[in-house]
Parts: C-alpha cells; structure tokens; sequence
C-alpha cells in the first residue's frame, strides 16, 4: 500500500513539475510563452503594417516595432501570423506573449488584456470611389460599408447603418471597393493613403477621429507589460520609433499629436 502511494505521490509531482515548466519566465518574473523568445502575432493582412512575404514571414511597421521591442528585452523575436479578430483571445489565453497587430485601445479589449503605452497614433476615415458624392459619415446612412473583421470600425459604420459588410483585412475591403463594391470602406487614414498610392481608384472622406494604437498583453502578465512600456519608452527616446515610421510611412506617426 505505501508503494503505491509513493507511486502516486511521484506521479503527482511530476505533473506539477510539468505544469510550472510549461512557462517560461525572465528575470524580473514576466511569463513567456518560450524561454528566450518574445512571440508576437499580428494578422499578416494589414499592409504597410503587417504583410505576408513569398516565404511565410511576415514584414511590415508592426513587424519592425515588434522585433525592435524583443531586441531591448533581450529576447528573439517570435513572429505568429493569425486572424486579426482572433488575435486578442489569443493573447488572453496565453497562446501569444503579446500582439503588436496595431489595435487601438477600447474599452471592450481593456476588458480582456492590458495595453501598452501607444507606439502610434491614428484615426478613422471614410473612403470612396471617385466618382461618389460621399463627403461624411451623415452622407453614408443607411448604405453599405465594408469594414474589416474585429476592427473598430464597424462599431463607427453601425451609427449610420445596418448594411455592414465584413472582411479578413482592411486591404480586401479596399480592394473590394476599388472593383465596383459596397459604397465605402472605413479603415485607418494610413491604409488608406497606401491603397490610394498604389493605385487605388478611390478617395479620402471624413477624418472620424484619434486613435491609439498599442500592444496588447495579458492582464496576467504584469511584469512583461512593464518591459514592454520601458522599451517602448526606450525606442522613442533613441528614435528608432520615427525610424521604423519613417521607412514605411514616409513620416512619423509615433508621436502623439496632441503634444505636438
């Protein structure tokens, strides 16, 4: 009889073992999805600040910022690619150290995890065809407007109209738009700057507001949103921030516009 409890107490400790081995964690006590890797996701559909490349890895302003942020932490950077609008359970639940996917803070994701101090600063605005006679969100009642899946944009297009239209990225929503469908597509002013500069057959509207974007961790995970917030402070400081900006953008949307 006391085998068998020796057995079973040896079983037990070693599913302990194996549970508290199943995080890893740095020096200051943040916990890591894997020991000296900072692994991050972002949707890998939201070009210029998170795009697929021919080999599967993914490139773009978040990317950067991403694996500029593992470097001061002295970790490698982890790069996941994943559904936007799956990305914040994602890091709820563990499965990422942390998203740098551009999401904008609100109150229903400060909900579910933690945010960082912002890395940049944006807005929503109302995009068109040419040859539309949209000039504001009061213009677009009740037609059709495609957002992307997850985004905050839907949330804006639902005080004028019941006729959403949902996609994977806001890209395909702006291609969309290009080829002849829905009447607008509200997105970040920058993706749709990109698109316009690409070729585009469309046209800024209405500017809808401030956004903050920042990078979202785990309300469990107090110590790494710490070191995250100091190397971000770190990155602008040094400038790497307006760096990264400037190579994708062309100008710096790092800094906060209400301090300029």
């Amino acid at each position: 009889m006391k085998k068998w409890t020796s057995v079973i107490l040896l079983m037990l400790t070693m599913v302990v073992i194996a549970g508290c081995g199943s995080k890893a964690t740095t020096e200051s006590g943040a916990k890591l999805v894997e020991e000296g890797k900072f692994t991050f996701a972002a949707s890998g559909e939201f070009k210029p600040f998170s795009f697929t490349n021919d080999d599967g890895t993914m490139s773009g302003f978040d990317i950067a910022v991403g694996e500029a942020v593992a470097k001061e932490l002295d970790l490698e950077p982890e790069q996941k690619k994943f559904k936007f609008n799956g990305i914040v359970e994602g890091v709820r639940s563990g499965r990422f150290d942390a998203a740098v996917a551009s999401h904008t803070i609100t109150p229903e994701r400060e909900k579910e995890v933690n945010f960082s101090t912002p890395y940049y600063y944006s807005g929503p605005q109302i995009f068109v065809r040419s040859d539309s006679d949209v000039e504001t969100l009061a213009d677009l009642e009740g037609k059709e407007i495609a957002v992307s899946k997850g985004s905050t944009y839907a949330k804006t297009a639902g005080e004028v109209t019941e006729n959403i239209k949902s996609y994977d990225s806001d890209v395909v929503a702006l291609e969309a738009l290009n080829k002849g469908k829905h009447d607008a597509v509200i997105t970040d002013f920058v993706t749709g700057k990109e698109a316009i500069g690409a070729g585009f057959n469309i046209e800024a509207k209405e500017l809808l507001g401030r956004s903050e974007q920042a990078i979202a961790v785990s309300k469990e995970n107090e110590k790494l949103l710490e070191e995250i917030n100091k190397a971000i402070e770190t990155l602008r400081e040094n400038g790497t921030l307006t760096e990264i900006s400037k190579e994708y953008f062309g100008e710096d949307i790092t800094k906060d516009p209400e301090k300029e």
